[in-house]
């Protein structure tokens, strides 16, 4: 296949040429309320091919491998056809790699039948508790063998396995109705969700436990958030805002953007790194073939970098920093996240309490939205803080506000970094990527709060 590849990239005249070629096996299963809603096991193929050619770019995807060359020549003929603004391409080292991933429990060990097997016990815990009226669950993985060959002398082959859960309990007390919800992941390894019998439980007994919870008083609040939610705060609220092809697209978005600007106090540390072991979002290699880096964000509360591709960084004159994502091959790769996290700070969860005279407790997600640097996002569950301590439960509530302001009123950050395997990012029409997104508990003063509401993005 190598010399398939390499050959039908010869003799052409372009500037550069890529060939991004995957084959896939892919499971889902969707539970309802003890109902089997959809099982089905796919298999794929299929690849596309990118050309430069004065700095505009021809796109062509395909499903068979005969007719390789003739495809990559269409795929020319469209970028010599192609109009706009034309960019420098940075040249880049060739790469010739082939990554592997091995796990104890590896998805492609596991039956079919014992994949339903686990997420049926699940399901009996939900609809066995008290005031549960019904269930969701939606399990879904990929095996995925990725091939990267251009015409810079690149051959990379990749392994990108990948698991996702989400289980939902829905309770129900004459015209009240709650729902509380569990999502994790794993970059392939199965037993990341195994054995969570008790955490289902608990969410069965929390969403039951929100029909008789009062709401909270709306308005300005100090707030802690737990890692999940601020994992999400500053994956969906900042670091869409790092990625460079919305700051060069985005006038506005780059005055806003510049490198060098405060958003927060000294302790404020926001990473992005593909470089992390055993997580959803990392990878050794991005789908142009440039190495993973860890990438800082904000340091020391500074805006010191944002996300490239390589034409992001030809447009904006800086680095690539290896984040040109693709969901499939029927897509190019554009901007995308891997793992961003607050990094950890010096306080413990107990004194961040003790700070608080009356606050609120969120924690997990229901989804949100954002436009530019605004923000909403839904908790999934809310408690009271009176005097430095956790009290009575909410109903979920709602935060929103500036990304930029509510940065700059994060006065601590807790020393217990985690990190969210669950969900997935869309952006572009691609969705859900994979992955992970984390922070250790932070606590910010003056945020909006409401009751709930909203649809799941995240």
């Amino acid at each position: 296949m190598r010399n398939q590849f390499t050959d039908a990239l010869k003799g052409h005249n372009a500037d550069y040429v890529e060939i991004r070629f995957e084959e896939s096996e892919a499971t889902r299963v969707i539970c309802r309320s003890g109902s089997l809603e959809e099982v089905n096991r796919t298999y794929s193929s299929g690849g596309n091919i990118r050309a430069l050619v004065k700095g505009r770019w021809g796109f062509v995807s395909f499903n068979r491998l005969d007719k390789l060359r003739e495809r990559v020549a269409l795929a020319v003929d469209e970028a010599r056809l192609a109009s706009g603004e034309g960019l420098g391409f940075p040249a880049a080292e060739p790469v010739v790699d082939i990554v592997t991933q091995e796990f104890e429990r590896s998805l492609t060990d596991i039956t079919l039948a014992a994949k339903k097997r686990l997420l049926d016990e699940y399901n009996s815990i939900i609809l066995g508790s008290s005031k549960i009226q019904s269930s969701r669950i939606d399990y879904r993985d990929v095996k995925r063998k990725v091939t990267f060959v251009n015409s810079e002398g690149s051959y990379i082959e990749q392994s990108k396995p990948d698991i996702a859960l989400r289980l939902t309990a829905i309770a129900c007390q004459g015209n009240e109705v709650q729902q509380a919800g569990l999502s994790l992941g794993s970059n392939g390894d199965f037993s990341a969700i195994e054995g969570l019998h008790g955490q289902v439980q608990e969410i069965a007994r929390r969403a039951a436990s929100l029909l008789s919870a009062p709401h909270v008083k709306g308005g300005e609040h100090t707030i802690i958030l737990d890692p999940v939610l601020a994992g999400v705060f500053v994956h969906e609220a900042f670091g869409h805002l790092s990625e460079a092809d919305f700051v060069y697209q985005n006038k506005q978005l780059y005055n806003i953007m510049t490198l060098g600007r405060t958003f927060g106090a000294k302790h404020l540390n926001i990473i992005d790194d593909a470089t992390i072991p055993g997580l959803r979002g990392s990878y050794k290699y991005d789908d142009e073939g440039v190495l993973a880096t860890r990438t800082s964000l904000i340091q020391d509360g500074i805006l010191v970098g944002r996300l490239h591709s390589r034409e992001t960084a030809a447009r904006i004159r800086e680095k690539p920093t290896g984040n040109a994502r693709a969901i499939n091959y029927l897509f190019p790769p554009i901007v995308r996240m891997s793992n961003t996290f607050i990094e950890p700070g010096a306080s413990c969860f107990k004194e961040m309490l003790e700070g608080i005279k009356e606050g609120v407790y969120v924690k997990d997600w229901y989804g949100g939205t954002t436009s530019l640097e605004m923000f909403t996002f839904s908790a999934g569950e809310a408690y009271m803080i009176r005097d430095g301590k956790l009290e009575e439960m909410l109903r979920p509530v709602v935060l929103t506000g500036n990304v930029f302001v509510t940065l700059g009123n994060i006065d601590a950050i807790g020393n217990d970094l985690n990190m969210n395997q669950g969900g997935g990012c869309g952006k572009a029409g691609q969705s859900p990527l994979p992955v992970s997104n984390g922070s250790p508990h932070i606590r910010i003063r003056h945020c909006l709060l409401g009751g709930a509401g909203g649809k799941n993005k995240y």
